[in-house]
């Protein structure tokens, strides 16, 4: 599998932001590489490694005429831009991966995208993305899962009060986390919880923590059965209460939200480098006995921040098997790629390579 395409291969990344210019950087040693984005400032950060492209991503036919001059496209726009660029894809007939947080349900262009007859995969970054592809592969392994649990967190290393986190990515995204019901699997089940009417903690590689309830499972509610099936976020202690006591008071509601991130955003943002921390935990049945499954991952920034490195690296070795056509036709979660054990090494060894670290560990809990 995966026989280098070379530089004839054109590929184009969506987004010239953190993460675009990791995805960038990474395809850049392999392929010609091309980044379109709106902003001439950020095209100037690239063009050390990848060709720049000035592009209006909210104007469709200009993304559609734009996509088709490439091979294979790598969406790493913000969310509210998704599902439009998988729709451009699809009528470009262009295979695409993307790590774009979409509020859409990308299922909905399955039929379309068969019918095209390309590869679209979907949450193919960090979260949802590497933690659906290990949560993939436990669900493969396992004749039966019984429990399946994703707790992932981006944080700074030094954490400053009042509020003990650094703010890598959209402020708006970021409250949303506290505002959205995060969708779980218990007890078979599909439900909505309020994510900080159930603060905890836990302790990760020697690491205290608080967690809470996260909408990241996405794909996984649909590709994964499960009897408990969740998402947790982590934070550092002391973060948590005081947003819930904000959303309490009204802070985080819609006509106030522009304010209160007046206020507070200044507050989440200062130097220090970042790093990442995820542990997908998975307990069930195996020839008849019971079995746990864990993989741990840390990461620390280098040269791009630990949030940038997971997400986009993550993307450029998926982007690799769609360049194959390692990847089946239509829209694709993350999850399936774990489930095949071949293109699961080939990511995780992509990864490995890049200094990310990651560890498994089985135990057999009852002997049948």
């Amino acid at each position: 599998m995966l026989n280098p395409v070379g530089e004839n291969m054109r590929i184009l990344v969506l987004g010239a932001g953190n993460v675009g210019r990791a995805i960038a950087y990474d395809l850049s040693s392999d392929f010609e590489v091309w980044v379109g984005d709106n902003s001439r400032e950020k095209l100037a950060e690239i063009e050390k490694f990848a060709n720049s492209l000035k592009i209006d991503a909210s104007n469709f036919d200009e993304l559609l005429q734009v996509m088709e001059k490439f091979d294979l496209i790598v969406g790493a726009l913000p969310g509210r831009f998704g599902f439009m660029t998988l729709k451009a894809a699809i009528k470009a007939r262009r295979d695409m991966v993307d790590v774009s947080f979409m509020p859409e349900d990308p299922w909905q262009l399955s039929k379309e995208a068969e019918e095209a007859g390309i590869s679209i995969v979907v949450d193919a970054g960090f979260a949802p993305g590497l933690s659906h592809i290990l949560l993939g592969r436990i669900y493969q392994e396992l004749d039966r899962l019984e429990e399946g649990i994703i707790r992932v967190g981006g944080l700074p290393k030094e954490p400053k009060p009042p509020l003990y986190y650094k703010i890598t990515w959209s402020p708006y995204d970021l409250i949303e986390e506290y505002t959205r019901k995060a969708r779980l699997i218990r007890n078979g089940k599909l439900v909505e919880v309020d994510p900080l009417e159930e603060i905890g903690e836990v302790v990760l590689d020697h690491f205290e923590f608080e967690e809470f309830p996260s909408d990241g499972l996405r794909t996984a509610l649909r590709s994964i059965k499960a009897g408990t099936l969740e998402e947790r976020t982590l934070r550092w202690k002391g973060h948590l209460e005081k947003m819930k006591l904000l959303r309490e008071l009204g802070f985080f509601k819609e006509e106030n939200i522009d304010f209160t991130l007046k206020v507070i955003a200044p507050l989440m943002t200062y130097e220090s480098k970042d790093f990442s921390i995820m542990q997908v935990y998975g307990r069930g049945k195996r020839e008849g006995s019971l079995e746990e499954i864990e993989y741990m991952m840390y990461d620390e920034a280098k040269e791009f921040s630990s949030m940038a490195r997971v997400t986009g690296f993550t993307a450029a070795a998926i982007a690799r098997l769609a360049a194959e056509k390692e990847c089946t036709v239509g829209i694709v979660p993350p999850e399936l790629i774990g489930m095949r054990k071949d293109a699961f090494e080939f990511v995780i060894g992509e990864l490995k390579k890049r200094g990310i670290k990651l560890e498994e560990s089985r135990r057999i809990v009852k002997e049948v």
